[in-house]
């Protein structure tokens, strides 16, 4: 390389014999204190377990070397509020001196350092809280006896207590938390947590619960204290939480709002942060990381192996899967081609968290439901009947139908078909397209097919099959693009949906090694190729083989409009489902609303997850609301 650069030099400079001899030797002494910097950077990082990525960012380098792979965060004063400000306020309430109340909890009640005292040995699950409470008012009579202050009758440890659990969370550190997870981080919750087993009414969850339990898809993984036996700031408990997550102590980063906590966490070889506020906390993550955590974050999908998975059998005999999160008014997902129920893998904890109970199957012939032979049994009257058997099987007598792609197709023929069954309905990207007895669509598709040919390519059995599940990975890279230019390759415009038959296939020509899309992750890519390894592309093809037959069977149907609250999501560059596709819904659909989303292709749910996570959830507020249905959001 130096004697590159030195031909170089000659080359253009023209470097008397002197000034060639000097260059030498700064540049070889530069590259000696390059290797002796570098190699100080990782003595110093190994010994001070501080990440190398801040070390060279501190020396301005900036170049990432390493980063942290976890963060762990406490609760109590860190995702959740400080009690300090409510306990000052129960005080001034109950007539006591603005610091009783914390005073007492301090000096006799969590006796800072101690593990032998009775709240410690509830925190390590030895007692359950109704077990301790008593010794706890003794703890304040005695203190108030010794202070000559009166505690009043209205003076409360369970009342104290169950709103100790309900202080609100900080909003800015659960975006922070979503921030790291979009960025590949671990997340973790260890707290110091007993058992609570004394009534908390019935104003919707606890703090504590909506972050353990509600909103544990933000989190790998959850330690309370009371569950393992041991408690901060306690080492072992440390060690416990990087080894869960697979990672050394030095690479993550540990939350506390409590000096002890975090002195023996820094003794384990945790890099911590003392919380004192949510903006320096948050400043400091961003030193450390990297990554912009004061960033509106993006949506968190949910895990497959974290999620509720059920079956149930149709009276035709098809085995329906399906997932389910949340409680609250019900709300199905309906999926299109070639997909299953994890397309809707970003919206399902929003929806969950917003108050709803979120049902999303695989429709008959996709992913772990059961494919049946003939191609008859792919009408959208079986879908619609899929649709009704689920949810009777969880007795559930009305719910909120949405879809996408053929999903679409299902939620707005099972609102005709089943409307006393429909709370509201909602297509994404897909229209309602009115039946005319008149004229069969797809024959309109076969005399001038444009981009509807791809349609038209899919209806010889085998044939498509054979060319979609040769490389299941391409096949997804090339259906999973989003619209913006970071989703093109070279020649991408020559591969459309609109020449498939003219080329032979969908993907021929297209190159092998495809760059992996916006759309998908390492992780989202597996699990669609699992799903199809398993179930291939007969029945989801088989949904294109029956047009003829659903235009005959949509006749019926004809003149007849959808009477239930309704709304219609429109993409501006979806090629396929284009918004002008939607224009007169108004007249068939009376109670319409729209959501229009800009920069967007036919992936609604991957490309635009947040646009649509806040239209639905508002549109399904506003119907909640106005028929004056309850919907108990958690956050």
């Amino acid at each position: 390389m130096v004697a590159y650069i030195l031909q170089s030099c000659d080359s253009i400079f023209m470097l008397s014999a002197l000034f060639r001899e000097m260059f030498v030797n700064i540049l070889q002494l530069f590259m000696i204190v390059f290797i002796i910097s570098q190699f100080l950077i990782h003595v110093y990082s190994s010994y001070s377990n501080i990440p190398i990525y801040v070390i060279v960012k501190h020396f301005h380098f900036r170049c990432l070397v390493m980063a942290f792979k976890a963060a762990i965060f406490d609760v109590g004063g860190v995702l959740i509020e400080n009690p300090s400000a409510y306990l000052k306020k129960y005080s001034e309430d109950n007539g006591l001196p603005a610091t009783f109340v914390s005073d007492v909890f301090v000096a006799a009640v969590f006796e800072k350092g101690s593990s032998d005292n009775a709240f410690s040995k509830m925190e390590k699950g030895e007692y359950a809280f109704s077990q301790i409470i008593g010794g706890i008012q003794e703890s304040f009579e005695k203190v108030a006896k010794e202070k000559s202050v009166k505690l009043p009758s209205s003076f409360s440890i369970e009342k104290m207590m169950t709103d100790l659990y309900r202080l609100p969370v900080h909003r800015e550190m659960i975006n922070a938390v979503m921030c790291l997870k979009n960025h590949g981080l671990k997340t973790s919750i260890l707290t110091n947590s007993g058992v609570y087993d004394l009534p908390l009414g019935d104003d919707g969850p606890s703090t504590v619960h909506l972050l353990t339990v509600s909103m544990s898809f933000i989190f790998d993984d959850i330690i309370e204290s009371c569950r393992v036996g041991m408690r901060k700031p306690d080492p072992e408990i440390y060690k416990l939480a990087c080894r869960r997550m697979g990672v050394q102590p030095k690479e993550a980063f540990f939350v506390d709002d409590i000096k002890a906590n975090v002195g023996n966490a820094e003794a384990v070889g945790l890099t911590c942060i003392h919380f004192t506020d949510v903006q320096s906390t948050l400043t400091r993550m961003q030193e450390l990381t990297g990554i912009d955590v004061f960033a509106k974050a993006k949506p968190v999908s949910v895990d497959p192996e974290k999620i509720a998975h059920g079956y149930v059998t149709t009276e035709d005999g098809v085995k329906l899967h399906y997932v389910e999160m949340g409680e609250g008014p019900a709300v199905i997902l309906c999926h299109g081609f070639p997909e299953s129920w994890y397309s809707w893998r970003k919206q399902i904890p929003a929806l969950a968290l917003a108050g709803y109970r979120v049902i999303v199957p695989d429709q008959r012939g996709f992913g772990h439901s059961s494919s049946p032979a003939d191609v008859k049994d792919y009408t959208h009257e079986h879908f619609c009947k899929d649709i009704k058997s689920i949810m009777d099987s969880l007795s559930i007598p009305r719910f909120t139908i949405v879809g996408h792609d053929w999903g679409g197709f299902v939620a707005w023929k099972t609102a005709i078909r089943f409307p006393s069954r429909i709370r509201a309905v909602a297509g994404v990207n897909t229209p309602y397209f009115p039946p005319n007895p008149k004229v069969n669509p797809f024959d309109k598709i076969r005399e001038d097919p444009g981009m509807f040919d791809y349609q038209l390519y899919f209806q010889e059995p085998g044939v498509a099959e054979a060319e979609l599940e040769k490389d299941l990975e391409k096949t997804f890279k090339f259906f999973f693009r989003g619209s913006s230019k970071q989703d093109y390759y070279p020649g991408m415009e020559k591969f459309g949906i609109n020449n498939a038959r003219a080329r032979g296939g969908l993907l021929v020509g297209v190159p092998d090694d495809l760059p992996m899309p916006s759309l998908l992750t390492e992780k989202d890519l597996a699990y669609y190729v699992k799903q199809y390894k398993t179930s291939g592309f007969r029945g989801p093809l088989n949904w294109y083989r029956n047009t003829d037959q659903n235009w005959r069977d949509s006749v019926k149907d004809a003149g007849r409009k959808i009477y239930a609250p309704a709304l219609m999501v429109t993409a501006e560059k979806d090629p396929v489902l284009v918004p002008e596709m939607s224009k007169a819904m108004e007249g068939w659909v009376p109670n319409l609303s729209r959501v229009h989303i800009e920069e967007c292709g036919h992936w609604t749910q991957m490309e635009k997850p947040t646009e649509l996570n806040e239209g639905l959830i508002k549109w399904l507020n506003d119907v909640h609301q106005k028929a004056k249905i309850p919907v108990v959001a958690g956050f």
